[in-house]
């Protein structure tokens, strides 16, 4: 089983608690046992068959389908765009993949507020960081959500880099929420309440 890099100091620490309490006080090992054990699932990151059709977009994080709409948006796209939000429980794979392939135009860190994820003013309002790409379909807007219990999103690319579909580009610790902000231009392929896999699930096709 793979793990994400970001969970190693987190399955090492409870490790090794969960060692220290077997030697001390034996049976009662088993709670930070089943931390780690807890820890080892949250952080996994299991390889996906990502698809091989052209024009098409994947979903950037596990979850389940919670907005599709139109809207402005103004701070990057400053167009109208369809928005997809996907709410990631604590059971989820908490991986985001790129949607496409694209070149990173522009991370940004914004410090905000800590809401349950799946409110829609938690989009706008809570810490997150967002990921400006430039597409063969235009650009399109990826905001990494914090949420009530994840207070922590992880941004491993910087501007310049490039992405093909499917890549591993962060992680949101915890329950959280991701956004993608699309060209009109795109059909959704998804609707509300739809169960999506990162990387491998199409959200979105070109028109024809």
């Amino acid at each position: 089983m793979r793990f994400a890099q970001e969970g190693f100091p987190f399955l090492l620490t409870f490790a090794a608690i969960t060692l220290l309490t077997y030697m001390l006080w034996g049976m009662a090992a088993l709670l930070p046992l089943f931390i780690t054990l807890f820890m080892g699932y949250f952080f996994r990151d299991p390889e996906r068959n990502i698809p091989a059709q052209r024009d098409v977009l994947v979903a950037p994080a596990d979850g389940k389908v919670i907005v599709t709409d139109k809207i402005l948006e103004e701070e990057f796209l400053k167009e109208e765009c369809t928005m997809l939000s996907i709410f990631m429980s604590p059971l989820n794979v908490h991986v985001n993949r790129a949607p496409c392939d694209c070149t990173v135009i522009e991370v940004r860190h914004k410090k905000g507020r800590f809401l349950s994820a799946f409110k829609p003013e938690a989009s706008f309002q809570n810490e997150s960081i967002s990921l400006l790409l430039n597409t063969p379909y235009g650009n399109i807007l990826v905001r990494q959500i914090a949420g009530f219990v994840a207070r922590r999103a992880v941004c491993r690319v910087k501007e310049g880099d490039r992405l093909n579909r499917g890549d591993r580009f962060g992680i949101i610790k915890f329950s959280s929420r991701v956004d993608i902000f699309m060209p009109v231009s795109l059909a959704l392929s998804v609707r509300l309440n739809d169960i999506v896999k990162a990387g491998e699930t199409i959200i979105a096709e070109k028109k024809i």
